[in-house]
């Protein structure tokens, strides 16, 4: 189980990452580009959602694409989801409380690469090999 302190110590971690308020939550930004934030679930969110809606902690996390997107939601651990707002925006949103850190890690440090100028990255890759028995 993950916690608010592990997605701050996370982010710390990576190089040029600034924080930023927006609509009263936590964003953090990678050169001045979001690539994780807190997102608690709406009104609008729980209705959507129903009874599937979780009542823990929310991660907002950017990814790349809609195929990565798709990927986390169909892995069956019950971890990832969405909600209509995110039709169409390649993010998911994470529940904090099901995720274990090694994995919040990863799939922080992958929104940051994605988010990150290209010569930043590829910096923070040489130092940091991503592993390779890694999907």
């Amino acid at each position: 189980m993950a916690t608010w302190d592990d997605v701050r110590r996370i982010v710390a971690d990576l190089p040029e990452v600034d924080t930023k308020v927006s609509w009263g939550h936590l964003m953090w930004r990678v050169k001045g580009t979001s690539f994780v934030w807190e997102r608690p679930l709406h009104t609008k969110d729980r209705a959507d959602l129903g009874a599937d809606a979780p009542d823990g902690e929310i991660l907002g996390v950017r990814v790349p694409d809609d195929g990565a997107k798709e990927a986390l939601l169909a892995d069956g651990s019950g971890i990832y989801f969405t909600i209509p707002h995110f039709n169409g925006y390649p993010a998911v949103l994470v529940r904090l409380d099901e995720i274990d850190v090694a994995e919040l890690t990863e799939i922080v440090t992958e929104a940051w690469l994605d988010r990150a100028p290209k010569r930043l990255a590829a910096a923070y890759l040489a130092e940091h090999p991503l592993d390779p028995e890694r999907p």
